[in-house]
């Protein structure tokens, strides 16, 4: 199985619950997620502006209100407009509230491929080693198809917070 069908797989997974939200820019329109959203009803994705800090805020709200948001970031480079939203609050409110709140959001973060039309320095950065210090919650890099099976499985079973690093470059791959 290609890597890019592995991740299309978890999404209509997650679909299935009658939870799961989709939320992001180019996910209703455009790309649709790299086309890893195709499949996916339009109902269940919120189309966003390039606003990552709000769209971390959205997922955070609505999965204090039962939700399990899929939160897709485009290009892994522009996570750093989501630290705030991601490291000061979702990282933070299960241990500010005494365990009282749980925010169970997936965040997917696709770092740029680099072929076949190379798109700058600033859309193929990795931040991952620095986002691991930073969180208490999983980051799991998705280096494989057995990578992103196990990786979205592990994510649609907890209650709590996952940030799973896409890797644009191998999506072609088995």
């Amino acid at each position: 199985m290609k890597y890019i069908n592995a991740i299309k797989q978890a999404m209509q997974n997650l679909a299935k619950q009658d939870n799961t939200v989709f939320i992001g820019y180019n996910i209703l329109y455009g790309s649709r997620a790299y086309g890893t959203l195709n499949d996916i009803p339009e109902n269940m994705c919120i189309e966003t502006p390039i606003a990552e800090n709000l769209m971390v805020g959205l997922a955070i709200g609505m999965s204090l209100e039962g939700y399990r948001p899929v939160l897709f970031i485009e290009r892994h480079d522009f996570i750093l407009n989501a630290l705030d939203g991601i490291v000061n609050h979702l990282d933070k409110i299960e241990s500010m509230s005494e365990k009282q709140f749980k925010t169970p959001v997936i965040i997917r973060a696709a770092i740029g491929a680099k072929e076949p039309l190379y798109p700058g320095p600033q859309h193929v950065q990795d931040f991952s080693s620095a986002i691991k210090e930073m969180l208490n919650f999983p980051v799991i890099d998705l280096k494989s198809t057995k990578d992103v099976i196990e990786g979205f499985k592990k994510a649609s079973t907890l209650n709590s917070p996952v940030l799973l690093i896409e890797k644009r470059d191998l999506y072609d791959t088995e």
